[in-house]
């Protein structure tokens, strides 16, 4: 058994700013709750390039999903009520426990193909593609960066103190 078994992963398809769109839409278009397929209907996306970050927000628990019912949590309208500043500290709270960022904050200071190959030494495979690097870069920026868990850097990423 590798550690990473239990491991929650932040998906490489999902966006903040779709995480945004998503508790938005259930918050005030549904007001909380509504079928998963109303969802993809109302955001006019495809069921395929919805399911990551419905992946990725039930995993932060933001929300809740049970038999095609789709549904936001009381982190999530906080989430959703919050500026862009308890937004951050939300998610660098949550996002610190899921992979890539554990390895990250491990690892303390790397570049893309050091982290890369850690991921892989420990089991998770999601960034092993032909867009792999770009996934786990767009990743780190996307969701580290912007929580302020790591810092960009001319050399890679250091984790913030």
């Amino acid at each position: 058994m590798n550690r990473t078994e239990n491991m929650e992963i932040i998906e490489p398809d999902s966006r903040i700013a779709d995480l945004v769109g998503l508790l938005y839409m259930l918050n005030y278009v549904f007001k909380s709750k509504t079928d998963l397929f109303e969802l993809e209907k109302e955001m006019e996306v495809d069921l395929d390039d919805l399911m990551p970050i419905v992946y990725t927000a039930s995993s932060l628990s933001f929300i809740g999903t049970d038999q095609g019912d789709i549904w936001i949590t009381e982190s999530g309208k906080k989430f959703i009520g919050s500026g862009p500043k308890v937004r951050k500290e939300m998610l660098k709270s949550v996002v610190k426990d899921f992979e890539p960022f554990a390895t990250a904050l491990k690892m303390k200071e790397f570049q893309l193909e050091e982290i890369k190959e850690e991921l892989e030494k420990n089991g998770i495979q999601k960034y092993n593609s032909p867009s792999g690097y770009h996934n786990l870069e767009v990743t780190l920026i996307e969701w580290g960066v912007y929580s302020g868990l790591i810092r960009k850097t001319e050399d890679g990423f250091v984790a913030a103190s």
